[in-house]
């Protein structure tokens, strides 16, 4: 199978990284910046191509360019994306039914990743409009994480949680980072402490079942140190910060659609 890939940032390049660990998968890459794409090639192998020898060699095309590039950047590929590929959009609110304006005859899958499937730790969101596109799509992304099907309509708010998440996530284990240097910890020592804290504590989440709030009490003893941060996390608004931030990202989401 070709898979190419049109656009090649954060997001295009870490996709590419996980698809390259699947069997039997070619892959064609082009991106605005030569020099970056190259440096991709050099890891994860592949060919460089231009954006019209992608779509026309591919079976199947991730695009990853900017939402308002997305229009352009097909319509230049004019008869080149004729073909019976499968394109899978990872652009952020544009909708399914206007990719079919753009590429009509063609199995659609818009997507929503985060930039840990480049380690096999992402968590996708995506919609498809056939079967083909469905099957194809999560054979491709099987090294990528965890990968989810949802209703389009729930397409901004997953974006907001997941793609921007991470985000917010390294924001929060730098702070924490900071207060371990802030009372002797060494800066390194400081952000592996903060790092596998969060990673050990979203395992918990994953496997144990319980609800965020049950394994909270299970560390909170009374009276102790743990409550004593929670009341000043709650005091700051921590909670609400968290929130306002997914749905500032959320409100984004729909004004870039």
């Amino acid at each position: 199978m070709k898979v190419g890939f049109i656009g090649l940032g954060n997001m295009g390049s870490a996709i590419a990284r996980a698809v390259a660990k699947c069997d039997g998968v070619s892959l064609l890459l082009s991106s605005h910046n030569p020099a970056k794409a190259g440096k991709l090639q050099e890891e994860i192998g592949g060919e460089l191509l231009d954006n019209a020898a992608i779509a026309a060699q591919s079976d199947v095309v991730f695009l990853g360019v900017k939402p308002y590039q997305v229009a352009d950047s097909i319509k230049e590929l004019g008869a080149s994306a004729e073909n019976d590929s499968v394109w899978i959009s990872m652009a952020t609110g544009v909708d399914l039914a206007t990719l079919a304006e753009l590429l009509p005859g063609h199995d659609l899958v818009r997507m929503m990743p985060n930039t840990p499937v480049a380690i096999g730790q992402g968590m996708t969101s995506y919609s498809s409009q056939s079967q083909r596109g469905k099957e194809i799509f999560q054979t491709l992304m099987a090294h990528s994480g965890k990968v989810v099907e949802i209703s389009e309509g729930l397409m901004d708010a997953a974006t907001a949680v997941a793609g921007c998440g991470p985000a917010f996530v390294y924001q929060f284990i730098e702070a924490l980072g900071d207060a371990g240097v802030q009372n002797g910890l060494s800066r390194a020592q400081a952000i592996e402490m903060a790092a596998q804290t969060v990673l050990g504590s979203a395992q918990m989440v994953l496997e144990s079942g319980q609800h965020p709030a049950q394994l909270r009490d299970a560390v909170t003893s009374p009276g102790g140190s743990t409550i004593a941060g929670v009341v000043e996390l709650e005091k700051n608004g921590f909670r609400y910060a968290a929130i306002s931030a997914v749905n500032a990202a959320l409100k984004r989401n729909q004004e870039l659609g």
